[in-house]
């Protein structure tokens, strides 16, 4: 089906902005992926917009960390038990990045934030 300059400038949108993915925004309307990449690009380039980090999202598929990374001086004045702490609080991040998803949040008030990234599996 083909599809008005307004109507791909739409689909594109929607990509962009993370509305959809391209995969979806592919079935829903009826083209392929690549076509949906190519409505994207085609919205972006229009708007001068700037490429999306990682190329298929939005900036929260980007690693912010949320709080204050600790500088040498707050390790050199911490316990044997707080640097294993710190280790092992960094490796779970490490994981959980590795696997797509970041948690933010502490004890029962959690929210999980799934990061769609094409490097994750």
């Amino acid at each position: 089906m083909r599809y008005t300059k307004e109507e791909r400038l739409e689909i594109g949108r929607k990509v962009y902005e993370g509305i959809m993915t391209r995969y979806e925004a592919a079935e829903a309307y009826g083209i392929s992926d690549d076509t949906a990449r190519d409505y994207m690009r085609m919205y972006r380039d229009s708007n001068s917009l700037p490429p999306k980090s990682s190329g298929n999202g939005s900036d929260s598929y980007v690693y912010k960390p949320s709080e204050r990374q600790p500088d040498l001086s707050d390790y050199e004045s911490m316990t044997k038990k707080e640097l294993i702490v710190e280790l092992i609080k960094a490796k779970v991040a490490e994981a959980r990045l590795k696997k797509g998803y970041e948690v933010k949040g502490d004890g029962p008030v959690k929210e999980y934030i799934l990061l769609d990234s094409s490097n994750t599996k």
